[in-house]
């Protein structure tokens, strides 16, 4: 039987009622039969089709301006967002992406662009996961399903004094859904300088029952040695004082082991796999990139950790210091915690402003 949120190799040869959709500059309400219908003289790219005319690529991109909003999609349900592409021009920390579904008035997802996609750094690099894609050159690839039951309404907006220039698409289908379905969440937090001894909060305030599905952290360092020495912890329904789940270390939740060092040339080694990676490490050039920058996701695609009423997660920052000694860091650490829980949920904490989230 199809499943709307399948989509493995067993899907392919069952048949379905569901329809195919998509959302692109050259098809913006995503209807049957619209699309590559924009006008010449109102096409983003109507210099360059000036001689061919509609249909031949003239609104492949939107400019989105200065401080302004721009709505990629409002699709009315039931159904799912299957697969998301997008590259975006300049700051991607400047660019907020939100997700609205069904009536809820606050969004569900709230999250800079790069950060998103696994690439908060502002700099390109290689993803090669089950839900997440970054290919040459910015090209920004989602495969997390979000299903809908009314309403999906898509956002970005530009934080830049400049405008900015965005292709999409956004691949759904429009079909039933089972009654025990869940929303798409993903929450961006960031601390810049962790206080001494504070513990790095990923998610908290979840109220509902759900699963958390994954996070993509942004890890700069601003002390010498090891830095990956911290226990993550889930604190599960009615767990206060002491978690359920209490990871062994940084790298070992991140599914790597000492260091993620490579043993024969005493490097850190990069690594991109299904269900979790550390793609991204931007090392010192010696005059004004001083400071080691990581960036890694852990998706829980095959392990959710599933709560009831509530869950919280947090992750320490620890070092090493004289005499063997733990020492607790100051380090620059952002984060976008990525689950599926019922409706209603709680309204996120304010999202930062852009001083704030810029990569310093």
């Amino acid at each position: 039987m199809f499943h709307p949120l399948g989509g493995g190799l067993a899907d392919l040869a069952l048949l379905s009622r569901a329809k195919t959709r998509s959302l692109s500059p050259e098809n913006p309400d995503g209807a049957p039969g619209r699309g590559g219908l924009c006008p010449l003289e109102q096409g983003s790219a109507r210099n360059a089709a000036r001689d061919l005319g509609t249909g031949w690529k003239v609104n492949p991109f939107v400019v989105i301006k200065a401080g302004e909003t721009f709505t990629l999609g409002d699709i009315e349900g039931p159904g799912t967002i299957d697969h998301i592409w997008m590259t975006p021009t300049g700051a991607w920390r400047d660019a907020i992406l939100r997700f609205y579904w069904d009536d809820q008035a606050y969004p569900s997802v709230e999250c800079p662009i790069g950060d998103f996609f696994a690439c908060g750094w502002g700099e390109y690099a290689q993803v090669s996961s089950l839900a997440v894609c970054v290919n040459p050159g910015s090209a920004f690839n989602c495969y997390w399903k979000m299903p809908f039951r009314k309403r999906c309404r898509i956002t970005v907006e530009n934080r830049a004094p400049q405008e900015m220039v965005l292709y999409y698409q956004v691949d759904y289908t429009l079909c039933d859904l089972p009654e025990d379905i869940a929303y798409f969440h993903a929450q961006f937090r960031r601390v810049n300088p962790l206080p001494y001894k504070g513990v790095y909060t990923i998610l908290d305030g979840v109220e509902g029952r759900g699963q958390y599905v994954g996070v993509y952290m942004c890890w700069g360092v601003n002390n010498c040695g090891w830095w990956g020495e911290g226990e993550i912890k889930f604190y599960i329904d009615g767990d206060t004082d002491a978690p359920t789940i209490c990871g062994t270390g940084t790298e070992d939740y991140f599914c790597g082991s000492y260091n993620f060092e490579n043993q024969k040339t005493h490097r850190y080694a990069p690594f991109t796999t299904p269900y979790s990676g550390m793609p991204q490490v931007i090392e010192p050039d010696g005059v004004y990139r001083s400071q080691q920058r990581f960036g890694l996701y852990r998706w829980h695609i095959v392990d959710p950790v599933r709560f009831d009423e509530r869950l919280r997660v947090t992750i320490q920052a620890l070092g090493w210091r004289s005499g063997g000694r733990y020492l607790p860091l100051q380090d620059d650490i952002s984060s976008v915690a990525f689950w599926y829980q019922s409706l209603p949920s709680r309204p996120f904490p304010p999202l930062p402003g852009r001083d704030a989230l810029e990569i310093i």
